[in-house]
This record gives structure tokens, C-alpha cells and sequence, in this order.
């Protein structure tokens, strides 16, 4: 099954239906599988004296409030119709995610097929119980959480209704970039093999290697955010890749993926016409008549494989030779 990977636009659209749509183009041109935005009710996720993270005091006004900030990144109704409208239009699927109770219920009734839990509500019983009740695909993003949090959130999701192979558990880190020594990215197949679960990773470190790692670890599903041009003003920008990078993800991606393979080991369709030029074959080291017994003054073993194979150099050793043989003949052995 191939990776599903999701290009998370979020608020990198910065209020702006065309930004918006010239998101959705770079998204459908790299080849992945959905665009992801964020739908919120900006009264309804946060309070009006609610500072910024720190990261987003660097990247926005420190002076402008989180509310006042998040209020200009909000996306009306009318646009997430036209904005799925432009995903179909683009053969990509429209994803986003709901940050209070009224967007689960906006998104339900705009028919998404699948929810998006972000790390911040993994704690949030009423949000996830909502969204399970829903029993559709879910993914589930697990930043700052550990591992007695990522359970209760599972059972959250499956007592309210919706079945466990329908989740999807995403490792993540919620620093905005997130340091290399954070990613912590083996915790990824710990928490696939704790609870027996498909799993995957959102990434928010600068560059595309640790998304290609965790697909080569077994992800199968890679969520990362991405921009028109990092020198944007907007809280995400700077941690998010240009299209160029994302272009480059989707194709280390997908060769990765093909480069996989399967568990069996043996000589590949490319590779067999290497088989005789590479291996070697016993032969005659000097002239050897009819009747002369083989031995290591008398054999060797040399390149060309079309002869007997030199892993049963001790098989020959000792028989009697059948024939004359000239130095580099292959030698005839019965059996053999």
C-alpha cells in the first residue's frame, strides 16, 4: 500500500483564497495524495489573553495577540466549499483539521473522509469522543504526548465508535523546527508495535531527510507542512517547505518506497545478467590429461560463472578427470 502523504498548507495561506488555491497547485503538481488545511472558530479555540508560543513571537508581531493573529487565519464556510471544489478540480483530496467542537461538526457535514486530531487535542476528551462517535478514518497526531497518553486517546476514539484499523497514529513533534536531536523518530515504530496499530510521522524539522527515514522505518503515512515562500509573514512559514522541497520529498518518497521492495532476498530481474560475468567457475591452472586426479596444484577458480560453480571447489577436489584440459578450461564433473 503506498505511502499516503499529506501536504499540510494549515494557515500558510494567510487568509488569502488565492494563496489558498496557489497552495492546492503546488500540492496536486508535487504528486501527493492530500492538502490539508485548519478549521476553526477562533472564539472557540482560544481565549482573548492567550499569549503566543514562542515561535510564533519570532515569525508575527510579538505584540499582536494569538487571538487577534489566529482571527486573520480563519477560513469561512464559503471558502472551504469553494476550497474543496478547487481540490476535486485538481484530482487531490481536501483535508482539514478541526480545532473545537463546531468545526467536527462543519467538516462532518461537508463529507471529509477523513479526521485529523492535531497533538494539541490529544488530551481533549470531548473533542476526541466527538470525533470517534463519527467512526470514520482517523489520524492521530501525538506531539508532547507519551505513551499512557497516545492509549487513552485510542480508547477515547474506539469506545465512542470508530474501529481501531481506522486510526492511523502519527509521531510528531510540535517545535516549529523541531532539532534533530528532538525527533526522537524510533518512537515511531514503538508506538506501531505497542498498540499493533498503522503508524506514520508529522514532521516538523527543516528539510525532507527525516520524512524519507521514517518511510524507509515503515511510515505509512508522512505529513508536512509547506509554503509558497518561507520569507512569508505568518506563524508557519519559516518551518515549512517551498515547492521545490516538497517536489523533492514526494520523489525521495516514492523511490524509497519502490526501493522497499519485498522481504524476499534473491538475485534481482536487473541483476541476472550479471550472474556469469561476476561470479567465477573452477578451471584448469595448468594442462591436466585424462586420468590426472584434481588438486590444488592443478585447479583454480576464475571468472567466468558458466562452469562449475567455485562453491563446490571441495566436491571436485580428488576426482579423476575424464577429459584433457587446457589452462582455463572449465572443468566437467558428474553430477556437478
Amino acid at each position: 500500500m503506498s505511502v499516503f502523504i499529506i501536504a499540510e498548507a494549515g494557515v500558510n495561506h494567510n487568509g488569502s483564497i488565492e494563496l489558498a488555491k496557489k497552495l492546492i497547485d503546488v500540492a496536486s503538481e508535487a504528486g501527493v495524495d492530500a492538502v490539508k488545511f485548519q478549521t476553526f472558530k477562533t472564539e472557540n479555540l482560544v481565549s482573548m489573553n492567550a499569549k503566543k508560543a514562542e515561535y510564533q513571537k519570532e515569525t508575527t508581531d510579538a505584540s499582536e495577540s494569538q487571538f487577534d493573529m489566529i482571527k486573520k487565519l480563519e477560513l469561512d464556510i464559503d471558502t472551504h466549499y469553494e476550497l474543496i471544489a478547487y481540490c476535486k478540480s485538481k484530482n487531490i483530496m481536501f483535508l482539514s483539521t478541526p480545532f473545537d467542537l463546531d468545526s467536527i461538526d462543519l467538516l462532518n457535514e461537508l463529507k471529509l473522509p477523513i479526521f485529523k486530531v492535531p497533538s494539541g487535542e490529544i488530551t481533549n476528551l470531548p473533542y476526541l469522543r466527538k470525533i470517534g462517535a463519527l467512526n470514520k478514518k482517523v489520524i492521530l497526531s501525538t506531539g508532547m504526548a507519551d505513551m499512557g497518553e497516545i492509549e487513552d486517546a485510542l480508547d477515547i476514539l474506539i469506545a465512542a465508535g470508530t474501529l481501531k484499523e481506522n486510526i492511523t497514529v502519527l509521531h510528531a513533534n510540535t517545535m516549529y523546527p523541531t532539532p534533530m536531536e528532538d525527533v526522537n523518530l524510533k518512537a515511531m515504530v514503538t508506538i506501531g508495535n505497542t498498540f499493533d496499530i498503522v503508524y506514520g510521522y508529522s514532521d516538523h524539522t527543516l528539510g525532507i531527510e527525516v520524512d524519507i527515514a521514517a518511510v524507509a522505518m515503515g511510515a505509512s503515512c508522512i505529513e508536512k507542512h509547506f509554503t509558497l515562500d518561507k520569507n512569508m509573514e505568518g506563524p508557519d512559514h519559516k518551518a515549512s517547505l517551498e515547492p521545490d522541497e516538497l517536489n523533492a520529498m514526494v520523489r525521495g518518497i516514492r523511490n524509497i518506497e519502490i526501493a522497499l521492495g519485498s522481504s524476499l532476498k534473491k538475485a534481482s530481474k536487473s541483476e541476472q545478467q550479471n550472474i556469469i560475468p561476476a561470479r567465477k567457475s573452477i578451471v584448469a591452472k595448468t594442462l591436466i590429461n585424462k586420468g590426472d586426479v584434481f588438486t590444488l596444484e592443478n585447479l583454480e577458480v576464475k571468472r567466468p560463472g558458466n562452469g562449475i560453480s567455485a562453491i563446490y571447489w571441495d566436491n571436485v577436489l580428488g576426482l579423476i578427470a575424464t577429459q584433457d584440459y587446457n589452462i582455463d578450461d572449465n572443468i566437467i564433473a558428474e553430477g556437478l
